[in-house]
């Protein structure tokens, strides 16, 4: 919608592409009221169809507001990947992204949009099952994935890299994660107690992609590093295993993708799960609003005690009332 791009005006150039994301995502239900008629079969066909096709936009413009340069439109003759290329890096009215370099950003794509119930899809469901409109619900994926637990694992296998600096320093590195004084980034998953066969098909793209942009070093230390924890007993004995994040992050940089757009990119192939996802819960005959249990273990029968005569620090209140400057007026 057109109006989003006020919104973006609204936003401080340092702001963080993730927060911009979230917070246009949710807009779209002021945008899209008639979405709110979830059983109306025609609103959420719309819906799915406006998300999955807008968030690639919307993510795009909080790139391109963070480095103070104009939106780019979407074009009809180009597919997905290479239009979101497009309306990251466009400079001129003519630009062709490298298809080979859009076919992996495609590959990435498909690999992560939908993953069973990691956190961000539970949160989709959890407030889509309140039958909140899905620009809502999907928005509630998106702070999910804002959370550098969930989101941030390539940023931080790429910081990992970059602490390792050299082939020389893995072992001693290694050591300290024996040690619990370094954390091994890119390696495990709640799922897979095996080697997590996205993250195979996303190496076998990396080379492809540096070939075209020129080699990176950190690959060289990812490869490695792979190599001496597969080799090692401590790793593989505790199903540690490289996983869809740890080689995910070089094809973005390769891309030229700064670090705090990747949990962005993250969110984009992902909207088409959590719509799936919200859609299928929707149609569910036996669905019913998401309602954890709690086990209370705190004190039992205790007195209600007014503030006033509470123990703790001292009250807040507040900072101190500013006097009103004195303006000074000729005599």
């Amino acid at each position: 919608h057109e109006d989003i791009k006020k919104m973006y005006e609204g936003y401080r150039h340092d702001a963080h592409p993730m927060g911009m994301l979230l917070a246009s995502v949710g807009a779209l239900s002021t945008f899209y009221p008639e979405a709110k008629h979830i059983d109306d079969e025609e609103e959420r066909y719309m819906a799915a169809i406006r998300l999955i096709a807008k968030v690639p936009t919307l993510a795009a413009f909080a790139y391109r507001h963070s480095m103070g340069l104009p939106h780019v439109y979407p074009v009809n003759d180009m597919n997905y990947a290479e239009n979101f290329l497009s309306m990251l890096f466009r400079m001129e009215f003519e630009y062709e992204p490298d298809p080979r370099l859009a076919k992996a950003l495609d590959v990435l794509f498909i690999l992560h949009a939908d993953h069973e119930q990691n956190c961000s899809t539970n949160a989709v469901r959890a407030v889509g099952s309140s039958d909140v409109d899905p620009y809502s619900a999907v928005a509630a994926g998106v702070a999910a994935l804002y959370g550098p637990l969930h989101g941030g694992a390539n940023e931080a296998v790429l910081s990992m890299l970059r602490r390792i600096e050299s082939v020389d320093n893995i072992p001693g590195f290694l050591e300290g994660v024996k040690n619990r004084d370094e954390k091994l980034m890119g390696f495990g998953h709640r799922v897979y107690k095996n080697y997590d066969p996205r993250a195979r098909i996303i190496k076998k793209h990396v080379d492809e992609v540096l070939e075209l942009t020129g080699e990176n070093p950190l690959l060289e230390i990812a490869t490695e590093l792979e190599k001496r924890a597969l080799d090692d007993d401590f790793f593989t004995e505790r199903k540690l295993y490289p996983n869809v994040d740890f080689y995910s992050g070089l094809i973005y940089e390769a891309l030229r993708i700064p670090t705090d757009m990747f949990t962005v990119i993250f969110a984009i192939p992902r909207t088409a799960g959590w719509v799936s996802q919200w859609m299928e819960m929707t149609l569910d005959p036996e669905k019913k609003i998401a309602r954890p249990r709690q086990i209370y273990t705190g004190k039992r029968d205790e007195d209600y005690v007014p503030i006033d005569d509470r123990d703790g620090p001292e009250k807040i209140t507040g900072p101190p009332a500013r006097r009103p400057k004195l303006i000074r007026r000729g005599a």
